[in-house]
């Protein structure tokens, strides 16, 4: 048991109030409405500092690989992004001991800037071998506020098509970096999955593997473009995300994309995030070590 999942309360939280973080999360209500209607599910035994200490971010509880760990080297790195905000800055990871080349893995946060979950994972591929790379949409307003309610605001003020830009200088960046092999992955949870949806369509011949963790497509002109290889990872529990698949599906197979999707059983839309309790800790694992296998598979 991770130490996220043994902070979340004994009683069984109600699927409504995981729909309402999941509003929340999307900007489709604020923290007041939010925290209202979690008022109007308290209990005794559920109450609602119990609800939003499993609901909400714990990301110091969530921590896999310490950033002193003597396995990785950790730093940041900007890059020139012309068409996008002009520069972008991303925490670049290295396996240790040595300068590759490696195998190089962009990872895509969600939509509150690079949070300390999203810089986590970096490190995780990074102690599996992987050169990684995790840009931050913030970083032309300054970077990650240190609260997703802030990053989330500011991500929503910034152009969306500049956003994107800079992700796509992000890839290129890393594609070339001298510790890169020349082989480029891609892995992005929500926004981010979409982020690498978009790669997968605006540079085909560029981007060698992507795994969008739930994750819509790509605008639907892009979509044609996409060849693969892809690994879709799906939460059952995630009715917003799910729905664009079967349309997305039928165009994969159009393409005679190379590509498969997971679902998995009973999972919430951000089962992979081991800071809130919609992780699923025997998906989440799961689909880590079939990311990590379809990245030495395809980008060796």
């Amino acid at each position: 048991m991770s130490r996220a999942q043994a902070s979340q309360p004994a009683h069984p939280i109600p699927q409504e109030a995981f729909d309402w973080y999941d509003e929340y999360a999307h900007g489709q209500i604020d923290r007041r409405t939010f925290l209202a209607r979690l008022g109007t599910i308290t209990t005794a035994s559920l109450t609602l500092g119990m609800l939003t200490s499993a609901l909400l971010p714990n990301y110091a509880a969530a921590e896999q690989v310490s950033f002193n760990d003597p396995e990785i080297r950790a730093s940041f790195s900007t890059f020139p992004s012309p068409d996008g905000h002009g520069e972008g800055r991303g925490y670049l990871v290295q396996p240790q001991p040595g300068e590759g080349p490696f195998p190089a893995v962009l990872v895509v946060h969600e939509n509150r800037g690079l949070n300390p979950y999203v810089k986590d994972v970096a490190r995780r591929l990074a102690k599996a071998g992987f050169l990684a790379l995790a840009p931050d949409a913030l970083y032309p307003l300054g970077g990650y506020p240190g609260n997703d309610d802030e990053g989330r605001s500011m991500q929503r003020s910034l152009d969306r098509a500049k956003i994107e830009q800079d992700f796509i200088a992000a890839a290129n960046f890393l594609k070339t970096h001298d510790y890169a092999n020349g082989q480029l992955g891609a892995v992005g949870f929500c926004f981010g999955g979409y982020i690498v949806n978009m790669l997968a369509a605006v540079m085909p011949d560029r981007l060698n593997a992507g795994v969008p963790f739930y994750g819509t497509p790509a605008a639907e002109s892009l979509q044609p473009r996409v060849r693969g290889p892809l690994l879709v990872q799906l939460g059952e529990d995630d009715p917003r995300v799910n729905a664009s698949w079967p349309a997305y599906e039928a165009v994969l197979q159009a393409n005679d994309a190379d590509y498969a999707m997971h679902m998995y059983a009973g999972a919430k839309h951000g089962f992979h995030n081991d800071s809130t309790g919609r992780y699923d800790p025997e998906a989440a694992e799961l689909a880590w070590s079939r990311t990590v296998a379809f990245f030495s598979e395809n980008l060796a």
